[in-house]
């Protein structure tokens, strides 16, 4: 009887040691799981400048662009309404003038 006590001791003594190395081992797994995922956000991190620099220097480009042919445009409209000023300002001061001379009317 002694004899079987000793080897169930020995048994799960065994079968202790197999669940901790088991445990350490699966610790391990997992260690490592996650120090490769943090290398790959790593990676992806440090490339997401070179991937967006692209996009972004065409983005540049374009928005440069626009501003170029709104400040085309917008000075266009303001050398036309300066124009349109100056000739309205004429007639006014015409039609005063006549106003001045001519009360009457």
């Amino acid at each position: 009887m002694e004899d079987h006590l000793i080897r169930l001791l020995e048994a799960e003594a065994r079968a202790q040691g197999i669940i901790d190395a088991s445990k350490a081992e699966r610790q391990r797994i997992i260690d490592d799981a996650l120090a490769t995922v943090r290398n790959g956000e790593e990676r992806f991190e440090a490339g997401r400048a070179d991937l967006r620099s692209p996009f972004l220097r065409e983005a540049h480009g374009r928005a440069e662009h626009a501003v170029a042919e709104l400040t085309l445009k917008f000075g266009e409209r303001q050398r036309n309404l300066r124009e349109m000023a100056f000739r309205h300002e004429e007639e006014a001061i015409r039609a005063a003038l006549n106003l001045l001379a001519n009360p009457d009317r």
